[in-house]
């Protein structure tokens, strides 16, 4: 075996938009850990639409492979010169970042400030449906929305979770009750809403109905803040009405219409929350991400957060990602799609 090599799943073309990429086995070169990087075994991954954006944005002449993939759960292999956090046999998992090789990979470098240690109660499956949406949660709840992190202050205070049964919405919901905040989650099929009040959702609206009459007949004259899941200019209206004064509204996916006229009037702060940010533009504060997966990994092992790892796939190839994908691509999921390697060669 060519210990200077590895085996990892990538795409040539972009393939269709409504299809999984053509995932194909390529021999690349093992990369070494120098820095503050580790080099991490990858033992599973799970999946997100951020991949399928990311094969959305590949050139039509663009002939290099492409690597997709950020969740990942593994061992780390080898430490950097300069890493502190981590040492060889440390098991981890992270969301990684946009802009190096995804973890579809027997091996992943990945800088140690966006890794944490995964949860000891778990396996590696399970650990691998959390970082990205456990980060972008506490992100958007905590630093995009500016919510209190002591359940005192938030006594009285509504937040509304559009799309609550998806991957980021599963976690925000347990995040946001340990904050203390009511959460009332949006949903419309009848799994899907079971699935959010399992997950901690004190209330359930219908997103394909108007917000405001569904909040007053549960007793709430507004909401403080809304964090949007789904396509923004969508609710755009239903959120300028149940938004209340000097409230908050966080999306993860741009706006490509004008805001609400009326968010101006209340004087409402409109943010956006894209977990790549701090790793992509290396941001003084990139370490927080790190700190995040200490508290995600902290609360799993108190039970206080559970993973949302609702189908698992393998071995990892060419196959199952194809079916991970296209599962994805059906815009239904409920919770995270996981596939558990290694890879098959």
């Amino acid at each position: 075996m060519n210990q200077d090599k590895m085996t990892a799943l990538g795409f040539y073309k972009p393939n269709s938009t409504t299809e999984a990429p053509n995932f194909e086995r390529v021999e690349l070169e093992r990369p070494k850990a120098t820095g503050r990087n580790l080099l991490v075994e990858v033992k599973a991954i799970s999946v997100n639409p951020t991949d399928l954006k990311t094969r959305d944005g590949k050139k039509e002449d663009d002939s290099s492979v492409t690597i997709v993939g950020r969740d990942a759960a593994g061992v780390v292999v080898e430490v950097g010169e300069d890493c502190s956090f981590f040492q060889v046999g440390d098991e981890v998992f992270y969301a990684g970042t946009s802009n190096i090789p995804g973890s579809l990979s027997e091996v992943q470098l990945v800088d140690e400030r966006i890794v944490g240690k995964k949860p000891k109660n778990i396996g590696f499956p399970e650990a691998a449906a959390l970082p990205l949406t456990s980060i972008t949660a506490c992100e958007a709840i905590f630093d995009r929305l500016g919510a209190s992190r002591e359940p005192a202050d938030n006594k009285d205070k509504v937040i509304l979770i559009i799309g609550a049964a998806g991957g980021v919405g599963s976690v925000a919901t347990q995040i946001s009750k340990l904050a203390g905040l009511t959460v009332v989650g949006t949903a419309s099929r009848p799994e899907s809403k079971e699935w959010a009040l399992e997950h901690g959702a004190d209330h359930i609206i219908n997103h394909h109905e108007a917000f405001g009459p569904q909040l007053e007949a549960l007793g709430f004259s507004g909401v403080h803040y809304i964090f949007s899941l789904t396509n923004v200019d969508d609710h755009m209206e239903n959120m300028a009405k149940t938004i209340l004064p000097q409230g908050k509204i966080c999306s993860i996916l741009p706006a490509f219409k004008p805001l609400s006229l009326e968010l101006f009037s209340k004087s409402v702060t409109f943010s956006y929350e894209l977990m790549y940010t701090r790793s992509v533009f290396q941001t003084e504060d990139m370490v927080s991400q790190h700190h995040i997966l200490t508290q995600i990994s902290d609360w799993v092992e108190k039970e206080e957060v559970r993973s949302t790892m609702t189908k698992h796939l393998s071995p990892l190839n060419p196959e199952t990602l194809k079916e991970a994908y296209n599962g994805l691509l059906t815009g239904r999921t409920i919770g995270k799609i996981v596939v558990e390697g290694p890879i098959q060669k």
